[in-house]
């Protein structure tokens, strides 16, 4: 029964909405005010792990984030909230997702869950090979192991 009532829930979270980035918080996390008008809402760019701002190379993943869409129209596609009640979602600008071009100049991981190496995997290991971006310096480290070894930026 629960995993019906599940199922039933899943859509109404599911929403696709166009609107304009009003600011970009980190690598993976941007602010976009509807077309159709309201507050902005906060969006987690889902399949992408981007260095914390106060990690190595941080800055870089926001400013690159910042100079591809800042003020600029994107299409959210939605599926859900994360745990912080971020809109969880994919980000086009143009027919472009951003969380591959992210990943792809190495500005961003992509997002490995239960040992799948995640939707931008491929983008990654080519990022990697060519040494963009974070991974120029051979010292790149996970988000999510920087969390756990000094926890959230402040």
């Amino acid at each position: 029964m629960a995993a019906g009532l599940l199922a039933l829930a899943l859509p109404l979270h599911a929403a696709t909405f166009r609107g304009v980035v009003t600011h970009v918080t980190d690598g993976d996390s941007l602010w976009v005010r509807p077309v159709s008008g309201g507050s902005p809402r906060e969006v987690r760019m889902q399949g992408i792990d981007a260095p914390e701002i106060c990690q190595a190379f941080g800055d870089q993943s926001r400013s690159a984030l910042a100079a591809r869409v800042l003020h600029r129209q994107v299409t959210v596609n939605s599926r859900a909230r994360d745990s912080y009640q971020r809109v969880l979602g994919r980000v086009r600008l143009g027919g472009e997702d951003m969380g591959g071009w992210m990943v792809g100049r190495g500005y961003a991981w992509s997002y490995r869950f239960r040992g799948e190496g995640g939707p931008y995997q491929a983008l990654q290991a080519q990022a990697h090979s060519a040494r963009l971006g974070l991974w120029n310096s051979g010292h790149a480290i996970e988000p999510r192991l920087f969390r756990k070894q000094h926890g959230r930026c402040k």
